[in-house]
């Protein structure tokens, strides 16, 4: 008696076939998927912490480089938990939450460096106030996501 393929659709259960499908469709693994997803979550990261900045800024009043920093840790950590879930699909552990935490601490240092480094050429253009602050935090956004992008596929969440 002839045997099937193992990967025949008969040998197969149906959720096995809806998985397979899944994985046609979208690789976890692949570059420009983590992109699109990475780039969703930085999105809605970004406006965590840019709403945290702006209220400390213009509704409390405080410095506007504390006011960053403390925008940066919230959005930060949500980006953290929903790029190990989401984009990389990785488990959430103390050795990538480490290795994370590190890169996003060389990276925080580069920002807040730009944020504090664009006030006055976007002053001296004409640009003040929320305007001001906002392009200064795209710049600055814009820089750590790419280098955060690629730091976090090729080194803490590549695929053994």
């Amino acid at each position: 008696m002839p045997t099937m393929p193992q990967d025949s659709p008969e040998n197969s259960t149906p959720d096995d076939q809806v998985t397979s499908e899944k994985h046609q469709r979208f690789d976890d693994n692949n570059a420009l998927v983590q992109l699109v997803r990475f780039t969703t979550v930085g999105i809605f990261t970004a406006l965590i912490d840019f709403s945290l900045t702006w209220f400390f800024t213009f509704v409390v009043g405080w410095n506007r480089q504390i006011a960053k920093a403390i925008g940066w840790v919230f959005g930060t950590l949500a980006a953290y938990l929903l790029n190990s879930r989401y984009t990389f699909k990785s488990e959430v552990n103390a050795k990538k939450a480490l290795a994370v935490f590190t890169l996003y601490a060389s990276t925080f240092l580069i920002q807040q460096f730009m944020y504090w480094v664009t006030n006055a050429p976007l002053l001296a253009l004409g640009f003040d106030g929320t305007v001001k602050d906002a392009i200064s935090f795209v710049i600055a956004q814009g820089v750590a996501t790419i280098t955060n992008f690629v730091l976090q596929r090729v080194l803490i969440f590549k695929k053994d």
